[in-house]
């Protein structure tokens, strides 16, 4: 039995290895940075952004979840959490009745952005101050094989 499990190469499990110890660091600096400024946490921001890039503002729930790295149960109660600080609000999704659009609010707009301002210090500050611009192309181009 054991001679048919895939045998991965010592490069290929050093850089598994590699990729999830620097997405562990990064995200934990990140979530420093915001923590730091009074900020929410990240996953805020990832929803925040994903209906402020949205037409008109709004998307389904399972649309958000299909964009982010969210599970169904934590993004519900991420909404919940949203909407009860005034950044998103529900609508009624008038096809069916039954489902809800998730509305970013103009308050919510304005969180967005200020959180951008200290997510893209981190960013600078945590990886693009370390990776010249080429370096930088030829790692997004090779972790593209895996999106």
């Amino acid at each position: 039995m054991s001679e048919n499990i895939p045998k991965p190469s010592e490069a290929a499990v050093s850089a598994w290895t590699r990729i999830m110890r620097a997405r562990e660091r990064l995200l934990a600096a990140i979530e420093a940075d915001f923590k730091t400024a009074g900020m929410p946490p990240l996953a805020w921001y990832d929803v925040l952004w994903e209906l402020a890039r949205a037409q008109s503002g709004k998307l389904r729930p399972y649309e958000i979840e299909e964009r982010t790295l969210l599970a169904q149960y934590n993004l519900s109660r991420l909404i919940d959490r949203l909407a009860k600080e005034g950044l998103v609000r529900r609508e009624v999704f008038a096809r069916d009745g039954r489902g809800r659009w998730v509305v970013i609010t103009d308050a919510g707009r304005e969180l967005r952005e200020r959180m951008w301002a200290v997510y893209a210090r981190s960013i600078e500050t945590n990886i693009g101050c370390k990776l010249s611009e080429s370096e930088a192309k030829a790692i997004a181009g090779l972790l593209d094989r895996f999106l």
